[in-house]
């Protein structure tokens, strides 16, 4: 993977900060990151071989302006959101809080606005606490580059009855890098639901990297959900990385339907006592495109429970990984790490694999995995085309029924349909290209 920094970057970075009223320490962390990214080693994935990609040859930082008809595909009912922001690229299209929760003093806005108006409380947490900027060179290149995203701020004992719903729309009309950043805060005792889609409009080959931070406070409960559907023409490094503290719950629900290649790094910190995560992840990939999916819990505290469900269904000549990575370390007593990884190929050129990984240094627990990778169960089917249902029909019913084992574990019925819509669309995509094939 080549490194790539051009001399005029870090004049363009200064520029492109000023441009976004950022305070001094922005500037500052920006500055340090391009001086030392280059030097910082990849981070490593079990059977993920993405060193290759063009994941660091960064396009120099302008500021750009882009067409908000880009919303369009996505059919968004801005007047019936209560909770929304839209980003079109670098363009914020729509920010919309509650003017009842904003009263109770949460915060939700875009990145840059929250660095001018909330500058200490992001500088708190900012790759800081969660995924720190120096951790490796991908998450240094991402805070020297980082171009959109969003802030979310819950206060102490506020409960958010309503989703916050998030777009993040890849502008790939032009040559630009895709570097967004969200930030989210449940302070002790909070409740809030964020739904995350991702998407691009266009057909330039762009780069991605995008870093998420949530941080939940004690006995606060956040439902996290996302929907990545990123083109064929991105390569994208996607970091998700929680940090919970005593009797906090984090819940997950992820669906990889990218279409190009993805390197997923995934995981959950069970840092207080009796702190909680549900990691539910389905993926999808076709073509020629390589996913890898990397989903890691560590229980720190005692008492702490994380389980990984992750399903993933793999067509044409296209590759999936799951890592499953459940580390109970020394000292977490009464905790437990469970986890099932399993893929599922419908071609005989597909490559698939389920790693579980145990990393169990206390006694003192309940730990198990479970992985399998299999090809479509020939008797379902025999039954189905039997009965007049073609095969693309008939492979369509066996994907949903096995995909639909974690999605009926979802709690949220809005997640659960838009999770089943992009698997269509998906499925519909990759049968298609078999058939042009």
């Amino acid at each position: 993977m080549e490194t790539k920094v051009e001399p005029e970057f870090q004049s363009a970075l200064t520029t492109y900060t000023q441009d976004h009223a950022e305070p001094a320490w922005s500037l500052e962390l920006r500055q340090k990151m391009l001086a030392q990214y280059p030097t910082l080693p990849l981070p490593r994935y079990e059977k993920i071989d993405y060193q290759k990609w063009d994941l660091l040859n960064a396009t120099k930082p302008v500021t750009t302006t882009s067409n908000a008809d880009l919303t369009d595909d996505l059919k968004i009912d801005f007047a019936a959101s209560k909770n929304l922001l839209v980003e079109v690229g670098k363009s914020v299209m729509a920010a919309q809080l509650d003017p009842a929760l904003a009263a109770q003093g949460v915060i939700f806005t875009d990145i840059f606005t929250a660095m001018r108006d909330y500058p200490e409380l992001v500088e708190k947490y900012y790759m800081k606490t969660a995924v720190k900027a120096d951790n490796n060179r991908l998450t240094a290149f991402h805070a020297a580059f980082m171009n959109g995203g969003a802030f979310l701020y819950v206060p102490k004992n506020v409960a958010i009855k309503d989703p916050i719903q998030a777009y993040y729309i890849q502008d790939s009309t032009r040559k630009q890098d895709f570097v967004p950043h969200v930030l989210v805060i449940a302070e002790e005792g909070s409740e809030l639901t964020y739904h995350e889609n991702l998407s691009t409009s266009g057909t330039e080959s762009n780069l991605a990297n995008i870093v998420v931070e949530v941080i939940a406070k004690d006995n606060a409960h956040v439902h996290f959900s996302a929907v990545d559907q990123l083109s064929g023409k991105t390569t994208t490094y996607l970091n998700r990385h929680a940090i919970l503290a005593t009797d906090a719950t984090v819940d997950w629900a992820v669906g990889f339907m990218n279409d190009g290649n993805v390197v997923g790094d995934f995981s959950t910190d069970l840092r207080g006592k009796g702190s909680h995560t549900e990691v539910k992840v389905v993926a999808i990939t076709t073509g020629k495109q390589v996913q890898g999916i990397d989903t890691k819990v560590t229980n720190y505290g005692q008492h702490t429970i994380g389980h990984i469900l992750q399903h993933g269904v793999i067509l044409e000549d296209s590759t999936l990984t799951f890592n499953g990575v459940g580390h109970i370390v020394k000292g977490a007593r009464g905790s437990d790490a469970q986890q099932e990884s399993r893929v599922l190929m419908l071609s005989t050129t597909a490559r698939g694999d389920a790693d579980p990984i145990l990393l169990i240094d206390e006694n003192d627990v309940t730990a198990g995995h479970a992985a399998s990778v299999g090809r479509v169960d020939e008797g379902q089917m025999y039954y189905l085309m039997s009965r007049g249902i073609s095969k693309k029909v008939a492979e369509r019913l066996v994907i949903r029924g096995f995909l639909g084992s974690v999605i009926t574990e979802i709690p949220s019925k809005s997640v659960r349909e838009r999770l089943t819509a992009t698997i269509e669309r998906k499925l519909e995509n990759g049968q298609k290209s078999e058939s042009d094939s």
